[in-house]
């Protein structure tokens, strides 16, 4: 009987990651499944009206992870940067999604929602202008969030 295997050891959550058929034995699969666990989500939304699957998987993913305790970083980019502003995403409609305003309260109620520097520029859209919360920042500040061990970067 061989030692390779394609699945992770019985009761150790895969959380998405597909153990391949390495020589390794089950403890050496087990640390590394369990060392899979991200810490932190940092979420990147490029997509608003344009795209609305796309932009409420987003919004859906952040709000659901704030509640499950994970702490949660949502930049607001492209398209999605006009969400930042009052009543922007009242606007927004999808059929069978949760409502866009439920969404983006809840993650700034327990996450950190960050407008990007350049698309809050391209748009005309200032400090002043934005939701209670919501920061502008640019380019270095997502670096050094997404770089730390322990956190998963998504992008929609």
């Amino acid at each position: 009987m061989s030692s390779r295997h394609t699945g992770p050891p019985p009761n150790i959550p895969t959380l998405g990651v597909t153990c391949t058929t390495f020589p390794r034995t089950r403890r050496h699969c087990a640390t590394a499944y369990a060392g899979r666990m991200a810490n932190k989500l940092v979420i990147k939304v490029t997509a608003g009206a344009d795209a609305p699957e796309r932009c409420s998987q987003a919004f859906t993913v952040a709000a659901v992870a704030v509640a499950s305790g994970v702490e949660v970083s949502l930049w607001l980019t492209g398209e999605s940067a006009w969400f930042a502003l009052p009543d922007r995403a009242a606007q927004f409609e999808l059929p069978h999604s949760a409502p866009l305003p439920d969404l983006l309260d809840a993650v700034l109620a327990g996450g950190r929602v960050t407008l990007c520097t350049q698309c809050a520029a391209r748009r005309d859209i200032t400090e002043q202008d934005v939701i209670e919360g919501v920061r502008i920042a640019g380019a270095q500040l997502f670096v050094s969030e997404i770089m730390p061990d322990g956190v998963q970067a998504l992008v929609y």
